[in-house]
């Protein structure tokens, strides 16, 4: 299986567009167009779980490239795609399917829709003729194959081959300047878009936004899955950030589901975010110290300090990443995947106002206030101690406030994303702290390891005593970001 990252643009534009004149700024000239048809088979389950986590499972022929392909992320940005050699069968790859195993929560996947293409293709060529990016002219006719709906449309890709986002920019403002409009979905997400729509349809009243910003929390989850299990750090970190998400929520508004039940999710959730931390705390801790290690002059660094470091976070990291590789593919993580789907999608009958939403939201943000309060008095009253566990009490409260307003940012509040800003910027303060206090630990706990084998400890201590000072340095700014976020306009609409 290959394995490559697209970095493209997408445009929408009229069935008479003409791709205007390229040349200019880093492109010297263009190849001749190579006309391509393409035609393309999607699969996904009956319910599109795999659409729905952002998720595009095909098998293509005609172009380069055909073959079968399964894409990870939102169209028009960055994606990573795997790419397998086409076979004979109709069946999917078993390397693909252990990929969407969780989007398809285990079970089989059929042909959904299939896709035809009529594609011009051109080469953006730099002065010493390499290949910047391409640039694709496409005429899409969509099938879905479940309901017949037939649809079609002109559509635009810039991708990027050794160029970079300056060459997009410049791309996409001639585009723009010709009729082209930025953005355009995935071809599969165009054409099963009614059915989308039918599916992913939560009604449950006043609580409506808490179940859809629940829903698109878990198939966040499902999309980062296959990242997660590659140990890419973004992969691993977003998906740990939605199952942080989803116990925030189902905490926060716990009253719109059974008691019993809900707890158990969250519990589930938990173990589920152990596996994803273990492998983030390594990739976060290794780059911090190394390059701690880094910032000190060279005759301060006593023994091999970089290379003991390196090796025992990527050691630990290997172990965390095989630990939830596991994981991900056990029944337990299938289970969990299922009773998400129950929980949200078939949605208890609540009678509860919105007025009753805003006084959750609020009760999440006034508690981590609270916390915060408290912590800084005690700092106050008996002097500064930046490892206090009150400090990371409100950093965690402070996350679930954020979370609980992101509800109302999801379904395109502005002051809720105001509020969500300056939130963020108090948490990811409290956050770096907390790192701090992490980081000391681990260097005192490598500290006694070194002077058990009698090697040189005073690195270790140097690197201690430079988190402490900037710990405390933290803990000095914290009244003015806390200031920061209560202004009365971001929190207004809360009361």
């Amino acid at each position: 299986m290959r394995t490559v990252v697209e970095r493209e643009r997408k445009f929408e534009c009229p069935a008479d567009f003409r791709v205007p004149d390229l040349v200019g700024d880093s492109v010297a000239a263009l190849g001749d167009p190579k006309v391509i048809k393409l035609d393309a088979t999607y699969y996904d389950t009956p319910e599109l779980r795999l659409t729905r986590g952002a998720l595009a499972l095909r098998k293509r022929t005609g172009g380069a490239d055909e073959g079968w392909h399964l894409k990870v992320g939102a169209a028009g940005g960055a994606r990573t795609e795997h790419q397998r050699a086409l076979t004979r069968g109709s069946k999917p790859p078993d390397d693909l399917m252990r990929l969407v195993r969780g989007a398809a929560r285990g079970g089989p996947v059929e042909p959904v829709a299939r896709v035809e293409t009529r594609r011009r293709e051109w080469e953006l060529r730099g002065a010493d003729g390499s290949v910047l990016a391409t640039l694709a002219d496409d005429a899409v006719v969509g099938h879905d194959l479940v309901d017949g709906g037939r649809t079609a449309w002109h559509e635009i890709e810039v991708e990027l081959v050794d160029g970079d986002e300056e060459l997009l920019d410049g791309v996409e403002r001639r585009l723009r300047d010709a009729g082209a409009r930025p953005g355009s979905p995935a071809k599969i997400r165009r054409v099963l878009d009614e059915r989308l729509r039918d599916l992913t349809t939560i009604e449950a009243g006043a609580a409506t936004p808490v179940y859809a910003y629940a829903a698109a929390t878990r198939d966040s989850l499902v999309a980062h899955e296959p990242a997660a299990r590659d140990g890419d750090v973004d992969g691993v970190h977003d998906m740990r950030v939605a199952v942080r998400r989803l116990r925030s929520t189902f905490r926060s508004f716990r009253a719109l589901w059974d008691q019993e039940q809900i707890e158990g999710v969250r519990a589930e959730l938990k173990w589920l975010g152990e596996q994803l931390g273990g492998v983030r705390d390594a990739q976060v801790m290794g780059p911090r110290l190394d390059k701690a290690v880094r910032r000190e002059q060279e005759e301060l660094v006593l023994g091999p300090v970089a290379a003991d470091l390196a090796a025992r976070f990527a050691a630990d990291e290997a172990a965390a990443l095989t630990r939830l590789r596991r994981a991900l593919s056990s029944p337990r993580y299938l289970q969990l995947l299922s009773t998400l789907d129950e929980v949200i999608e078939a949605p208890p009958v609540t009678d509860v106002s919105a007025r009753w939403v805003n006084r959750r939201i609020h009760k999440a943000v006034r508690r981590a206030d609270g916390l915060l309060d408290t912590a800084l008095d005690r700092q106050a009253e008996k002097g500064v101690s930046d490892d206090d566990p009150a400090l990371h009490e409100a950093r965690k409260a402070y996350k679930r406030g954020r979370y609980a307003v992101e509800v109302r940012r999801h379904e395109g509040d502005k002051n809720a994303k105001r509020l969500v800003r300056g939130l963020k910027g108090l948490q990811d303060l409290l956050g770096d702290h907390q790192d701090s206090v992490i980081t000391r630990e681990v260097l005192r706990d490598l500290g006694v390891r070194a002077y058990g084998r009698k090697a040189n400890t005073f690195t270790y201590g140097l690197l201690y005593a430079e988190q402490t000072a900037h710990g405390r340095e933290l803990v000095a700014r914290l009244p003015k970001a806390q200031a920061k976020a209560r202004r009365r306009k971001l929190r207004r609409w809360l009361t």
